[in-house]
C-alpha cells in the first residue's frame, strides 16, 4: 500500500459511515483505503503505535505516521474537493483544534446515532476496505 493512507474509523458510529461515503465522493484520488476500529486489521496496524484513546479519534496512516483527532480531519479533508480549504486550520494549535473535536467525538452516538454492527461496503468499492 505504498503511497495510499489508510483511515481507521469508528464502524458503528452513523457520522463515522457518514464521513467515509463523503470522502469516497469527494477525493480527488482514490488513494485513500479504510478499515474500522472494531477489526482486527485495524489492532495490527495500530499496534505499531503509540496511541491512546483510539475509538474516540478518526485515525490516519500516511507515510507511517499516525495522525489522530483534528489532525487527522484536516489532513483528510486536504484531500477532497470543496474541503481542502479546511486545511489552513492545522495552522492553530492543537490545543485550540482538538477541543472542538473531542466535543464532537464525545456526543457522536447522540446526535447522531449509531449501527448495531459495523457497516459493510458496497461492492464497488469494497476493495478500498482493508
Amino acid at each position: 500500500m505504498k503511497n495510499q493512507s489508510i483511515i481507521l474509523f469508528d464502524g458503528v458510529c452513523n457520522l463515522c459511515n457518514a464521513s467515509v461515503r463523503l470522502i469516497l465522493k469527494y477525493e480527488r484520488k482514490p488513494n485513500f483505503h479504510f478499515a474500522t476500529l472494531q477489526s482486527d486489521t485495524a489492532k495490527k496496524l495500530l499496534s505499531t503505535f503509540k496511541t491512546e484513546d483510539t475509538f474516540n479519534s478518526v485515525l490516519l496512516i500516511s507515510n507511517n505516521q499516525l495522525y489522530q483527532k483534528s489532525t487527522a480531519a484536516l489532513l483528510i479533508a486536504k484531500q477532497l474537493k470543496y474541503f481542502r480549504h479546511l486545511g489552513f486550520l492545522l495552522l492553530l494549535p492543537t490545543w485550540m483544534r482538538d477541543p472542538f473535536y473531542m466535543f464532537i467525538s464525545r456526543y457522536r452516538y447522540k446526535i447522531f446515532g449509531r449501527k448495531n454492527q459495523c457497516m459493510i461496503p458496497e461492492p464497488g468499492i469494497s476493495n478500498r476496505f482493508i
